[in-house]
């Protein structure tokens, strides 16, 4: 049998170094777990516009449809605000959204009890919050047309346009209930059906499939509005949330504030099956580029770490050494293991990046005992 293979965009600013990291963890696991990866390396968005003009070539995207799974770290920076918005690096992520068709977005917002004290509310509220965001990844407000800035009259005017298919609607809530099912079979979904037909439709769509083929899971509604608010008042009522890509692109940043840090949250993008029952597959952190500690050792990599944990689990059927890995992260918080943006009151000498990697890895070798 052939290695599964990975595709790694480590990208720009403090990519390449949280990137490092999960490359380490990668070798542990063919070393010491019989799992032996062919890993593939290549460049995206600033890192790619410097070498290539563009940033994401065909020859990369070619690439990223070829393997089994793509690991990305991160993307932009201020280098590159004056480009025009067709190559700007985010472009780059989006292309690679887009024509791998990763309509699934998971943004798991858990708060770790070590960290339950980081976040911006009270860690009775926070304390065990383990939610699951899907947004739709692929359509909406980001990718409907008519779409650009345009002379009206005397004025200039931008529109973006709000679009849904029911089939577009149906695929992602079916990956919401799937994933409810492996957890707690709770789900509710989120739009503004009060003031947008794009909302009325989404509603009906998700409700219709839950009643023909998800009679077990607990569906709910929810303006997203009010979503936002009940995310800071009581998060713990959910499980998993499913909404649209301008709603999922402002609750799972709101839902990723609850636990403390954007360094800690991991995400994974997801498509149809492959041939090999595979689904096309993207997984990166939630935080950005970070270009002001960025080649300082600063960056905090769990979140990278906790992204190809995602991989393990929903790329390579392997929910076992996700596990292992998650708890090995787990317990080096416990241990008081902290990077700059972790650091509480009480003080204390901050771990650099590959201080944290040595210290995850530590944890692995002693779960093999």
């Amino acid at each position: 049998m052939k290695n599964p293979s990975l595709l790694i965009l480590a990208g720009d600013g403090i990519g390449p170094e949280v990137m490092e990291q999960v490359r380490r963890i990668i070798d542990w696991y063919a070393a010491n777990r019989a799992m032996a990866f062919d890993v593939f390396e290549d460049l995206v968005g600033g890192a790619a516009y410097d070498a290539h003009g563009t940033p994401l070539t065909d020859d990369t995207m070619a690439k990223a449809q070829s393997v089994d799974a793509v690991l990305l770290g991160a993307v932009g920076g201020p280098k590159y605000d004056d480009l025009d918005f067709s190559i700007k690096p985010e472009r780059g992520l989006l292309r690679l959204r887009k024509e791998m068709d990763l309509f699934s977005n998971l943004r798991p917002a858990q708060c770790f009890d070590a960290l339950a004290d980081f976040s911006s509310l009270k860690r009775d509220i926070v304390a065990g919050l383990d939610i699951m965001i899907v947004r739709e990844l692929t359509s909406g407000v980001y990718f409907g047309e008519p779409r650009g800035i345009f002379e009206e009259g005397n004025e200039r005017v931008g529109i973006n346009t709000q679009r849904y298919t029911t089939s577009e609607i149906i695929r992602v809530a079916r990956s919401a209930f799937e994933l409810a099912r492996r957890r707690d079979s709770r789900v509710c979904s989120m739009e503004k059906a009060n003031v947008m037909e794009s909302g009325v439709l989404w509603r009906e769509e998700v409700q219709k499939l839950r009643d023909a083929e998800y009679p077990d899971i607990e569906l709910t509604h929810m303006y997203a509005d009010a979503g936002a608010m009940q995310l800071c008042r009581w998060p713990k009522q959910f499980d998993v949330i499913v909404t649209d890509n301008l709603f999922g692109d402002i609750l799972s940043d709101t839902a990723a504030m609850l636990t403390g840090s954007l360094g800690m949250l991991p995400s994974a993008s997801l498509g149809a099956p492959m041939e090999n029952g595979m689904p096309k597959a993207l997984y990166e952190p939630v935080h950005g580029s970070a270009p002001d500690i960025a080649g300082q050792g600063k960056a905090n990599p769990i979140a990278c770490i906790l992204s190809f944990a995602m991989a393990l689990r929903y790329s390579f059927d392997q929910g076992e050494e996700a596990d292992r890995l998650e708890q090995a992260v787990e317990r080096t918080l416990q241990g008081g293991a902290r990077t700059p943006d972790l650091m509480g009151e009480e003080g204390g000498t901050p771990l650099s990046t590959t201080e944290m990697g040595d210290a995850i890895l530590s944890e692995l070798d002693a779960s093999l005992n």
